[in-house]
């Protein structure tokens, strides 16, 4: 499989880009604009992806030693469970469908999700004045006038986000295979969330006997910041290997067309492979960052809970950590594309992607997240659907240990929440693929120009259109 590369180039304010028959002067904002390079092989940041197997190894141990009751107690239930695969196999098949969809009237669906976001501040604000809770209904009111000035202010964006979403779905339809990898990650996410969930009961157990701890006398805020940074380090592991095998797919089907144009292409298993190995590192450097400021904040969470502190204080120390939380994600998100694309380190990538961005005048356009409210709307439709689904299966068929009305409203919940987290797992797929196109319509304009110039005109036409004169 011939790997995306991408030459070293240094592109002058004076040199012209041509497009199709058309020669356009695209100037950055800065005298010089570097393209990424692809890197030599080679693996990242060893030190923390060693680091991440070893705190897997001693979660293992812990959960081996500490956790065994725990697997003894487990309860199988046949009418769940049937339910669960069923529902699971129409919201594998809704979710593949969705893309077509998706693809075919995407500006629509876009402005629809708008709407149907803003209108959920509205609905909130009826709810709360129905409730007599007037001081909410004043605040989502307030917040409903703020998101209809903020269709206005978009609304010329929409077009270019349509662009932008089709671009991405048809590089994700054409090697839609990593999807399968995006669940087959999941799948194993699962199974270690219950493997960690038998060792924290066993240490809790072990620590604080049948009883639990007692807040004012003792609780094992130490032991639990391992725990909670163990947790939520390997969660944003998996998650990131997704983004960056997404990254790396689309990104070689921006650069070298012929190499991803199937469901199983040598792409996906090659990005696949470098996210777990060349790359791991680099991922594993970004997501423990994440992890260690989300347990503190759990940690401060539960302190507040316990009234183990200054109320007050550990709520604004809350919000601080949540801010320092978002900002690090966000840099994460578009880090790790040059990471999947190029091969950088976690650093380089970063400091890199961020300086095309600024150097292209990109700082504030790249904040607007309108493909966003459209794939969290398609996620939610995809699970009412299922939902429904389970509701017509409860109805179909009977189940000795349950009544129908009891079945109506558990298979309902429980096709809801399948169909939501496989919805959610390829909108997130699709979201990735997002955020590559971006990158690299801001760094590999003429490739895209060259491999797919219908999206290519598509996208440059309603970039013009929506902020001219950034082009």
């Amino acid at each position: 499989m011939a790997s995306p590369v991408v030459t070293g180039h240094v592109m002058k304010q004076d040199e012209p880009h041509i497009y199709g028959d058309t020669t356009n002067v695209q100037s950055a904002n800065d005298s010089t604009w570097k393209k990424g390079e692809k890197q030599p092989g080679g693996c990242n940041d060893v030190i923390w992806g060693v680091l991440f197997y070893c705190q897997i190894a001693a979660l293992i141990a812990v959960a081996g030693v500490y956790g065994g009751d725990m697997w003894a107690s487990q309860s199988y239930y046949a009418p769940y469970i049937y339910a669960s695969g069923v529902t699971g196999a129409f919201a594998f098949i809704f979710s593949g469908i969705s893309i077509l969809v998706m693809i075919a009237c995407a500006e629509v669906l876009i402005k629809i999700s708008l709407f149907f976001v803003v209108g959920l501040s509205f609905v909130w604000a009826v709810i709360s004045f129905i409730a007599g809770v007037y001081f909410s209904g004043i605040m989502f009111v307030i917040f409903f006038l703020i998101g209809l000035c903020y269709i206005k202010v978009v609304w010329d964006r929409i077009p270019f986000a349509t662009a932008n979403l089709v671009t991405s779905l048809t590089a994700v339809k054409a090697n839609i295979g990593i999807v399968l990898v995006a669940y087959i990650v999941t799948a194993v996410a699962f199974v270690w969330a219950i493997i960690w969930s038998f060792a924290l009961a066993g240490i809790y157990e072990e620590l604080c006997g049948d009883q639990g701890c007692d807040a004012e006398e003792y609780y094992p805020y130490g032991y639990l910041f391992l725990m909670l940074v163990s947790y939520f380090w390997t969660l944003q592991v998996m998650m990131n290997v997704v983004h960056v095998t997404v990254a790396g797919v689309v990104g070689t089907w921006w650069l070298s067309p012929a190499d991803a144009n199937c469901c199983c292409s040598g792409a996906i298993f090659g990005s696949f492979i470098r996210s777990i190995t060349t790359s791991f590192g680099s991922i594993c450097l970004g997501s423990l960052i994440v992890a260690i400021i989300q347990a503190i904040r759990q940690l401060a969470y539960t302190a507040r809970q316990n009234d183990d502190g200054n109320a007050c204080l550990i709520c604004i120390a809350e919000c601080i950590l949540s801010c320092i939380q978002g900002i690090v994600e966000y840099f994460n998100k578009w880090a790790y594309i040059y990471v999947g694309v190029y091969g950088y380190s976690y650093c380089e990538a970063g400091k890199n992607v961020m300086q095309l961005f600024r150097d292209r005048g990109w700082d504030v356009i790249i904040a607007d997240d309108l493909v966003g409210n459209a794939l969290f709307l398609v996620s939610i439709i995809i699970g009412l659907i299922t939902g429904c689904v389970g509701m017509i299966l409860a109805k179909t068929k009977s189940f000795d240990d349950l009544d129908e009305d009891e079945a109506l409203i558990a298979f309902f919940i429980l096709g809801l929440i399948i169909g939501l987290m496989l919805a959610c797992i390829l909108m997130t797929v699709v979201a990735s693929g997002v955020n590559t196109v971006i990158v690299c319509f801001a760094d590999a304009p003429a490739e895209f120009q060259t491999n797919h110039p219908e999206l290519s005109n598509r996208m440059r036409q309603t970039w013009i259109s929506a902020f001219p004169g950034c082009m």
